[in-house]
């Protein structure tokens, strides 16, 4: 074993920790994982799109509201949940509309942003906040490690050649069916049966991880970047560990936002939308 896999496994297995045993305890344990997420992710973002180097007002504007942002997740009410998401676009997009600043600035703040509130709202604090975070977790892993295993075996024609070489057709209808069965498997440890919403919600997300992991991939490769960052030894950056699941947050977390607002009911909870509670 090289001394790089094995730095790749001890740092894969300490993610591991902290991340489920902060999802284990909900709570503040698991804002605070959110809130670093979504702070690490600007800075990655801020470093590859060079907003740092090039645009100081624009990226000291993009820190200024992440750090706002998180303050209210840490300590503001989890009701105020959507007007949050509503101040966290209309921050983005305001100065880019009136003045010259760079596209990637308000991408950046919307990307970051979105992340920490979307993890936060998954795994809020009613009995199925637990659930339905071990569920996304359970279709973007599925998905990224089944992916990586059929596409290699089978190869065949390229997903998205100029974007992601190296990914296959083969390789996401493998990672999708293992997505989706990993989603269901996560179910019914909770539950008795489950309908045809909980696979469709696994199939939507597992294809929404995949978006994601190519979306990183446009960047980096429109950048000229072969990593987000070095922060992670072994790994990379947290965007490059994250890309899928957070889009996969975003699509569960949108879909339920949507939802809600058709249906008119504000109460309901993530748990409760991604089971068809």
């Amino acid at each position: 074993m090289t001394r790089e896999l094995r730095l790749r496994i001890y740092s894969a297995i300490v993610l591991a920790a902290i991340t489920l045993g902060a999802t284990w305890f909900g709570g503040v344990a698991f804002q605070l994982l959110a809130v670093a997420a979504s702070l690490l992710i600007y800075y990655e973002w801020s470093t590859i799109t060079r907003l740092a180097e090039r645009r100081f007002r624009a990226n000291a504007y993009g820190w200024f509201s992440m750090v706002a942002l998180s303050l209210n997740l840490l300590f503001g009410q989890p009701e105020l949940t959507v007007p949050l998401l509503a101040g966290l676009v209309l921050t983005a997009t305001f100065p880019a509309l009136v003045g010259k600043w760079s596209g990637w600035q308000p991408g950046g703040i919307l990307y970051a942003g979105l992340t920490s509130i979307s993890l936060s709202e998954i795994r809020s604090d009613d009995s199925l906040g637990l659930a339905a975070m071990l569920f996304v977790f359970a279709v973007v892993w599925s998905t990224d490690i089944l992916a990586y295993f059929v596409g290699r075996a089978i190869g065949g024609p390229k997903l998205a050649p100029r974007i992601s070489p190296g990914k296959t057709w083969s390789g996401a209808i493998g990672g999708t069916v293992a997505g989706v069965a990993g989603g269901v498997g996560v179910a019914l440890a909770y539950f008795q049966a489950v309908d045809f919403w909980v696979p469709l919600m696994a199939l939507l997300l597992s294809i929404a991880s995949q978006i994601g992991d190519l979306f990183e991939s446009f960047i980096k490769r429109r950048f000229g970047v072969k990593d987000s960052s070095h922060l992670i030894p072994g790994h990379g950056g947290v965007m490059d560990r994250v890309d899928g699941l957070v889009f996969a947050c975003f699509a569960a977390f949108l879909l339920a936002v949507a939802s809600a607002a058709i249906a008119g009911d504000a109460s309901s909870s993530m748990g409760a939308f991604l089971f068809g509670l």
